[in-house]
């Protein structure tokens, strides 16, 4: 396998969640805005923007709907936003219809060049020594994140990112074999449950030495645990938020 800082560096990421009271550097700032401008982007439409959150109020207020205490905390916190709004004005100012932009198609095409740009983002991060966290979780109360960040149609947020200087070593999470999510050329359907008994094991044992007082199942626990059993959350109405957002309207 071919080492060099930058693989080094993604094999070994760690999410942080505890972060030193210090913000980013006008200089470290420019240089994740420059490197998400330079993110590839699907057609050259550069359907993408991001947010930089700096407002006390505003911060707490995503804290709230995150439900998180470190988001909006120490350090920085960016929204990543699928942005179709800038190129229907575009059109609309220059004498065309909207054409394609409310379309599922063109949305998924800018929910690829939003995560792109997180990556990029993440990897840029990773690269200056600092550390960062999803966040998912801006999702959570979709309908009430949209109000707070006060965002026009044809626009929706699709990943947080809290950054800073690291002010903890948490332990790397163990990953899936390759065996189950790397295949070539043919996905494999042979599949048996039973053959992730040592990944159980090895998840338990990482659950037990970050916290042996908090008592986390195995991998196969999880997956047919809470997380995935069948309840409501206000995640379940993203397709009639996107739908009033003015995107995806051909999705029925």
């Amino acid at each position: 396998m071919i080492h060099n800082s930058t693989i080094d560096k993604q094999i070994n990421h760690r999410s942080i969640r505890k972060f030193k009271d210090q913000l980013l550097s006008p200089e470290q700032l420019k240089t994740l805005y420059t490197v998400f401008q330079h993110t590839a982007t699907s057609m050259f439409m550069q359907n993408a923007s991001l947010l930089h959150i700096t407002d006390p109020a505003k911060r707490q207020k995503i804290q709230e709907l995150c439900n998180q205490k470190y988001v909006g905390a120490e350090g920085d916190l960016f929204i990543f936003v699928v942005d179709l709004y800038r190129n229907q004005q575009i059109r609309q100012q220059l004498g065309k219809d909207d054409g394609r932009v409310h379309t599922t198609d063109i949305f998924f095409q800018a929910m690829e060049d939003t995560i792109l740009a997180f990556q990029n983002v993440a990897n840029a991060v990773e690269s200056m020594d600092l550390g960062y966290v999803p966040l998912g979780t801006v999702n959570d109360h979709p309908k009430k994140m949209l109000a707070t960040l006060d965002l026009p149609k044809l626009t929706f947020p699709v990943l947080g990112m809290q950054v800073g200087v690291p002010d903890q070593e948490p332990q790397l999470k163990p990953r899936l074999p390759l065996e189950f999510t790397c295949f070539e050329d043919k996905y494999s359907k042979d599949f048996d449950v039973k053959d992730l008994a040592d990944y159980d094991q090895v998840v338990t044992t990482y659950y037990d030495l970050r916290d042996a007082n908090r008592r986390i199942d195995s991998f196969t626990k999880q997956i047919t645990g809470a997380k995935l059993n069948n309840h409501e959350t206000d995640r379940d109405e993203l397709p009639e938020l996107l739908h009033e957002q003015g995107l995806c309207l051909d999705w029925k």
